[in-house]
């Protein structure tokens, strides 16, 4: 219960104790004062439950927006993590791959011989 809250509830009972008093001892200026003291306590409790909600509702976008930063962060470093992993695994391809090419001379000579060939024939308009 927040300062809004209690002061709206308090200025309620006030109210209703003047209009309860105002009716027992005859007096319409004090049951109009009371009733005016009621609606406006009854404002200021609504108010203060509403910033109170506000309040919590923004509690929840910051708890929301951490989860989410770590969550992004996690991802991030398996992102980083995987690249790395990515990177090291082409690095090995390639070394295996040229030692293949270098061991294997002729073979990859006819193999890109081939390749270029494919490739021309492919891009020529007329086959």
């Amino acid at each position: 219960m927040n300062r809004d809250q209690f002061r709206g509830a308090s200025r309620h009972l006030k109210g209703r104790a003047q209009t309860t008093l105002g009716g027992l001892t005859g007096d319409p200026v004090r049951q109009v004062r009371g009733a005016v003291n009621q609606i406006a306590g009854g404002a200021q409790f609504a108010y203060g439950r509403a910033r109170d909600r506000a309040d919590d509702l923004a509690d929840d976008g910051r708890y929301a927006a951490t989860v989410m930063r770590e969550r992004a962060d996690a991802l991030l470093r398996d992102g980083r993590r995987f690249a790395r992993e990515a990177g090291r695994h082409g690095d090995l391809y390639g070394r295996r791959a040229l030692r293949i090419a270098d061991s294997n001379r002729a073979g990859t000579l006819i193999g890109l011989a081939a390749l270029a060939f494919s490739a021309g024939w492919l891009a020529h308009r007329t086959r």
